[in-house]
């Protein structure tokens, strides 16, 4: 009894901190404020993620704002420009905003320390699109992070080819003062 006792004890402390716990409801968007890195993006519309494209934007930083909305800092591709946006809380992890677009978007999931997925609609009268896009605490995200994501995206619609990995490409990282 009290080696099974031990055996128990072991294998608690030996998975405790393992992996933080991913959170797809009940969102506090306290605990995503901060810095944040674009690490993949995805659309349905893949022009919209290529550079020029009006999407193909890099996440500084996510702050919660008293009236439960949160504000989005970034910086555009190409020009290195930054800029914010404003979105308002309509529902559990559901937000409106006004950038190119109407725009509701919702979080997918998070686990807070690591990783943030939403998923996006933009409507307009040029027509509407999906897009899906991952943030990260550091500038990459682990491959099972990653692969989970390219799940997602295939689960809606989004094909291997519409997925760019954003690590690649130059997302502004020396004017938000990084290397």
């Amino acid at each position: 009894m009290k080696l099974q006792l031990l055996c128990l004890g072991l294998m608690l402390l030996c998975t405790q901190g393992e992996g933080d716990e991913v959170v797809r409801r009940n969102f506090d968007a306290g605990k995503i404020l901060g810095n944040w890195y674009t690490v993949e993006e995805a659309s349905s519309k893949r022009e919209t993620i290529e550079k020029g494209g009006s999407m193909r934007v890099f996440v500084e930083s996510i702050e919660p704002m008293e009236d439960s909305a949160l504000s989005f800092t970034y910086w555009t591709n190409g020009e290195c420009k930054q800029f914010s946006v404003i979105s308002n809380k309509v529902a559990d992890g559901v937000y409106v905003a006004e950038y190119d677009g109407y725009n509701v978007f919702r979080i997918v999931e998070t686990d807070y320390t690591n990783y943030v997925m939403f998923q996006l609609w933009n409507f307009k009268a040029e027509g509407n699109f999906q897009l899906l896009q991952l943030y990260a605490r550091e500038p990459d995200v682990s491959g099972e992070i990653k692969r989970r994501f390219e799940h997602f995206c295939h689960k809606n619609g989004i094909g291997e080819g519409n997925i760019i990995d954003m690590t690649t490409v130059d997302r502004c990282l020396q004017a938000r003062g990084e290397k």
